[in-house]
């Protein structure tokens, strides 16, 4: 049985560490406030960029661009893996990177031999992929630091660049996307070749059976807007993932002290059990004592 002064040193330590993971919480939540700002703000021009797209694809021509190729034999595939870079926020790294690996394995079992590529943005992602056999293209550690732009213009310039070079089959972003502070769901999202079934259902959204007229070509309207479409879906998939990380790591850094009140609090019950216990036995010795000396 841990003596007094063994139940008092644990009780102290653990009410500081409760201390910092409640300073933690209230940082990640000050965190939260404005990375779900930032992807609340980015969603609405995402929509719309979505809703224009739609438009081009559902007119009738005999135009494709390389962007819509869906090629059948997939020989080559690229995953955008997207993380944090810090942990202490649960299972936020844990759970994407099982589904990545799962993800691996079910696109090796549909399609054999394929080559996996791998762009791991997050330095958890980094070093988990640094273990593994799949090759890296670039990695992108410490993004979250300082989350900006022009890191999702070169990711995207990457992966457009590898699917027209045909060094890539297809290009898919694995993410945690921001449902709610309690809610974050792993998400594959296929950048390339754009998904037609997606545009066509937004399309359905946002169209009817109307004839639009292009200038200067329609051709023209998508090598300019198909580029930012790709640099918007991966900026969002940057915030969606940075909102994700703040709740998880909020959620956790609570769920910590909250433990560590409890345990404070069953700590303090056993301190006191073993200080009255001691109290009782020193009564007793005393009064044994005092016994003793009378009789005699």
């Amino acid at each position: 049985m841990a003596t007094l002064k063994e139940t008092r040193t644990r009780i102290t330590s653990i009410r500081n560490t409760s201390k910092i993971t409640q300073a933690m919480r209230m940082v990640a939540a000050a965190k939260l406030r404005r990375a779900q700002d930032a992807i609340t703000a980015a969603r609405p021009y995402a929509n719309q960029l979505q809703k224009i797209l739609s438009n081009l694809a559902a007119a009738e021509t005999d135009f494709v661009h390389p962007f819509f190729e869906s090629r059948s034999a997939l020989q080559n595939v690229m995953l955008i893996v997207v993380s944090s870079d810090r942990g202490l926020c649960g299972g936020f790294n844990a759970n994407l990177l099982r589904a990545t690996r799962e993800r691996i394995e079910r696109l090796q079992n549909e399609h054999p031999g394929v080559q996996i590529t791998v762009i791991p943005v997050g330095r958890r992602s980094v070093n988990a992929f640094r273990k593994r056999s799949e090759a890296i293209a670039k990695e992108f550690p410490d993004v979250f630091l300082k989350l900006e732009f022009t890191t999702a213009l070169e990711i995207a310039q990457m992966a457009s660049d590898a699917f027209l070079a045909h060094r890539a089959d297809r290009v898919e972003v694995m993410h945690s996307e921001f449902v709610s502070v309690i809610r974050q769901d792993v998400r594959a999202l296929q950048l390339l070749p754009i998904a037609p079934n997606a545009v066509e259902e937004t399309a359905a959204k946002h169209t009817s059976n109307v004839d639009y007229l292009f200038e200067p070509t329609r051709a023209d309207i998508l090598d300019a807007l198909l580029p930012q479409y790709l640099n918007v879906q991966v900026w969002k998939a940057l915030l969606d993932s940075n909102a994700a990380e703040q709740a998880a790591r909020m959620m956790a850094m609570e769920n910590a002290t909250n433990n560590a009140r409890d345990l404070i609090s069953s700590l303090q019950l056993i301190y006191n059990r073993e200080r009255q216990a001691a109290i009782t036995k020193e009564m007793l010795e005393i009064v044994g004592g005092a016994e003793a000396l009378s009789a005699s």
